[in-house]
């Protein structure tokens, strides 16, 4: 009886693609991982705590961004500045405030 050379050919050909895929499999899961743990926000820090009282605590700047779900009213108490409107001519309507808007805040009083 005599070996087929083709079918031997076929049969080392389906052995490489099934250790190229096994490879491609583990390459795939190990970015996996990696990217999981690469995110810093996903490890503690004790500085982020620090960092976040900070901001909490700092009065507004002269620049203020609005936020997602700010209003004139949330954005005025938070800051302490009564004429937002009157002191923002870009801002037609006040009740067409929206995220991204950058208005200028002048506190009456310091927070």
């Amino acid at each position: 009886m005599a070996s087929n050379p083709r079918k031997g050919l076929v049969l080392r050909s389906k052995a490489i693609a099934d250790a190229a895929s096994w490879y491609c499999a583990f390459v795939l899961v190990a970015l996996v991982l990696l990217s999981m743990f690469k995110d810093s926000s996903m490890l503690p820090n004790r500085s982020n705590n620090f960092v976040d009282s900070q901001l909490l605590s700092r009065p507004c700047d002269e620049i203020y961004v609005v936020g997602e779900g700010e209003t004139l009213h949330t954005i005025s108490d938070k800051c302490g500045d009564p004429f937002i409107v009157e002191n923002n001519p870009h801002i037609h309507d006040p009740d067409d405030v929206f995220h991204g808007l950058v208005i200028k805040i002048t506190p009456s009083h310091q927070t």
